[in-house]
């Protein structure tokens, strides 16, 4: 029996991270989340274990930020735009 499907929906995995589906969509098109375009209609999946992926390298980002800002050190700002940036996006086609 499996615990569930293999391929997920944007609107699925929006709704797994509790955000909007522009911001999924954003995620995509920028590289930041893996996913593959399927048929004519260009419709996008991404694989659970891709899912997991992101947010276990979300995890080690914003550790790292944490650490950073911790210890006064100064750091890659990029990933804590990507945590600021999920309400940014929404409602963005």
């Amino acid at each position: 029996m499996s615990a569930g499907p293999r391929f997920l929906t944007l609107a699925d995995v929006a709704e797994v991270l509790n955000t909007s589906l522009a911001q999924v969509t954003a995620l995509v098109r920028r590289g930041e989340l893996r996913a593959l375009k399927l048929g004519g209609r260009g419709q996008w999946r991404v694989e659970t274990s891709e899912l997991e992926a992101f947010i276990e390298r979300m995890y080690a980002e914003t550790q790292q930020q944490l650490r950073q800002a911790a210890t006064g050190e100064p750091g890659d700002t990029a990933g804590a735009t990507t945590g600021e940036s999920l309400g940014g996006a929404e409602g963005r086609p």
